[in-house]
Parts: C-alpha cells; sequence; structure tokens
C-alpha cells in the first residue's frame, strides 16, 4: 500500500527493530507505533484513549499502515512499548527531529531535566522516571532526551546527551546541576559555547563571583558590559540587569589553574520584580565562554523557556505527571512521542490556537492530522 504523502513517521521507524517474537507479530510494529503517535498528538494520553482513538479512526489509519488484525488492543500497545528498545527508539526520534529544525549560528539549546512523578513502581523497587532534555528554545523542539535513575544522575546523563547533540555554533545553557568543568570542555570540544548557572554547588568560587560583583566593579578597569530588559506581565514590571566582565585579570584570579575551559565571562544577572509597592530583587550568577552581557542575558532569559515551552506544556495539555505508564520502558518510549508531538503540532500553524486545541483539532479534522504528520 501506499503511505499517506509526507508521512514523516514512515521515514523514520520503518527500519525499528522488533522485539517481539514471531508468534506474537499479530500487528505490525509500524502501525502500533503508528497509531499510538497519531493518538497521542490527537489527545490520547493513555493506551486504552490510543485504543479508542484507533477504532474511531480505522478508515483513516489504514490509508497510513495495514491493518489485517484490526486495531491492536491497549494491552498489546503497553506491551509493545514496555519492550522496545529506547534507545533504537530515540534514535528513530532523533532522525525525525533533525529533519524538522535546522539550528541557526548562535542558537540557545537549554538542558534541563524533569520527573515523571507518576511513572515509579515503589513496590518493585523502581523510582519514578527522571529525563533530561534538550530544548532548541527559538524553535520550540525537543532536540534529544536521555533517561535518568533519579534526579542526581543528571551529571552522569548530560554528556551522553550531548554526545548525540550537534553542538557547532550553539550556546548550551544549565541550571546548577551542569555546572562541572568536564561538560564545559565538552561542549568547548564540540565548538558550541555555554552558560552555566553558578550555585552554591561551587561554593568558594560561587562566594568570590558574588563578591566581584558585589565590590571590585566599582574599579575603571573592571571591563564590564551590561545588558538590561524591561518587560510587564499580570500587572507586574520585570527588569532584568546582566552584567559580565571579560577581564583576564579577573578570570585568572577566579580560575588561577584555568580549570573551566573556554571560559571568557563570569556574569550576574539582577531579576527586579516590582508589584504594587512591593520590590523584590535576586541575584544568579554565572560562567561562559560568551564574551558579552547581551548574549549571556539573552540565553539566561531563553533557557527558562523550557519550563514554559516544554514541561508546563507537558503537564497541562499532555497530562505527563498524571500517567501511571511504568512497565518496562513504556514510560520512556511514550515520552519520546509526547517530546515530539508538540513540536510537530506547532509548526502547523493554520490555526491561531494553543496546543491542547490543536490536539482536538488534529482528532476533529484528518487533514489537519495529515499535514502535521508531514511536518
Amino acid at each position: 500500500m501506499d503511505p499517506l504523502p509526507g508521512c514523516a513517521i514512515h521515514d523514520h521507524f520503518a527500519d525499528l527493530p522488533d522485539p517481539r517474537i514471531d508468534r506474537a507479530k499479530r500487528h505490525d510494529l509500524l502501525a502500533v507505533v503508528t497509531i499510538a503517535g497519531c493518538g497521542v498528538i490527537c489527545g490520547a494520553d493513555s493506551w486504552v484513549e490510543i485504543e479508542r482513538f484507533g477504532r474511531a479512526k480505522r478508515s483513516w489509519l489504514e490509508t497510513l499502515v495495514p491493518l489485517p488484525n484490526g486495531i491492536p488492543s491497549h494491552d498489546t500497545f503497553g506491551r509493545v512499548f514496555a519492550a522496545l528498545d529506547p534507545t533504537a527508539f530515540e534514535r528513530a526520534f532523533l532522525g525525525w527531529v533533525q529533519g524538522l529544525v535546522t539550528l541557526t549560528e548562535g542558537a540557545v539549546v537549554a538542558i534541563d531535566g524533569k520527573t515523571l512523578r507518576r511513572s515509579h513502581d515503589r513496590p518493585r523497587g523502581r523510582e519514578a522516571l527522571h529525563l533530561v532534555s534538550a530544548w532548541a528554545t527559538a524553535n520550540h523542539v525537543v532536540l534529544g532526551q536521555v533517561a535518568t535513575d533519579d534526579h542526581s544522575n543528571e551529571i552522569t546523563a548530560i554528556p551522553a546527551l550531548l554526545e548525540v547533540l550537534a553542538l557547532e555554533g550553539t550556546v548550551i545553557t544549565f541550571d546548577a546541576l551542569g555546572c562541572q568543568t568536564a561538560i564545559a570542555g565538552q561542549i568547548v570540544a564540540g565548538t558550541g559555547d555555554y552558560v552555566l548557572a553558578l550555585k552554591d554547588n561551587h561554593p568558594p568560587l560561587h562566594e568570590l563571583v558574588a563578591h566581584h560583583f558585589a565590590v571590585t566593579t566599582a574599579l575603571p578597569d573592571a571591563q564590564e558590559t551590561t545588558h538590561r530588559t524591561v518587560g510587564k506581565d499580570h500587572g507586574r514590571l520585570e527588569i532584568r540587569t546582566c552584567r559580565a566582565t571579560a577581564n583576564p585579570a579577573v578570570l585568572a584570579w577566579l580560575d588561577p589553574e584555568r580549570a573551566w575551559p573556554g571560559l571568557r565571562s563570569i556574569a550576574a544577572v539582577t531579576g527586579e520584580r516590582r508589584l504594587g509597592d512591593t520590590v523584590t530583587r535576586e541575584a544568579r550568577y554565572y560562567l561562559s565562554s560568551l564574551p558579552d552581557a547581551t548574549r549571556v542575558g539573552e540565553a539566561v532569559r531563553a533557557h527558562w523557556g523550557i519550563e514554559s515551552g516544554l514541561h508546563w506544556v507537558l503537564d497541562v495539555a499532555f497530562r505527563e505527571d498524571e500517567s501511571r505508564v511504568r512497565s518496562g520502558h513504556a514510560a520512556e518510549n511514550l515520552a519520546v512521542v509526547r517530546h515530539l508531538a508538540p513540536s510537530l503540532l506547532r509548526r502547523e500553524a493554520t490555526a491561531k490556537v494553543g496546543i491542547k486545541a490543536r490536539r482536538l483539532m488534529g482528532d476533529w479534522d484528518e487533514t489537519c492530522l495529515a499535514k502535521v504528520l508531514a511536518a
């Protein structure tokens, strides 16, 4: 049969290794993956809902994949996704993403972790799944993800995630857990740049950087640059000021052994919020391979887009924190599908509505869903 023209599922998942034994292959693997992917795009958040979606859309789905034995049961979806090799599934996902987006020079890629709160299976000693994702902030696309055993293992997961990314020309941003010399070295070796949040996980260095911006920047040779933005949101005025210094003497004082590869500046970002008569201020500190406050400040601001553009969307529009999928590799593999779905939905911009409404539109309008799959 001829697949739907432009349907990228066939291009990227056709060679996915099938973990089932021959007698258990009642339904084609590509059919199972295709129905699940379409179901998630169209609002299905569980295996039962995916099965129901498949039964409602069987005639249309048969234009995509052969269904000689009908729609798989919800138990079949669960068993197949639990058995799929997550590395191979992630590789197919990355192939699709790489065809979706071309990063521009200086593109900011935010790396951060998120826990799927109800994916735990404590009677079997299994903690909730924690995923570290790379988010292209301007393109609103997940470029890759790596699962960890728990939040504390992000440090070991980040290098594995960086290995699958094209680092050249990008600016990689992290929270404090990613502020490691080895990670900075890996980014620089890949000809990328970094902005690393500096907190109390490096107490002496954090104290010295804070001291520098509190005291010594008053000196005439501080070689400091400044970038300031003002914004209004929900009746609140927000003023963000980034101060950065690339003074070689200051950097040598902070890092005499040159332990931080590519370090070109330190920065302080002060956020001031005004709501009525209430004013609050918070200062955060950063190490960066970028040379000036403008680029550092823009990267820091862009980094927080992963919270609103990805994590919030997954929790609110896809109800990820409510998912109880937990058998085998099912939680990790289904998370791959969820991460891909918002990127595809955003590319079909015919209607100016939110992600939740776009999911419903895909369910209501098969022409709209076909456009999403062809992205």
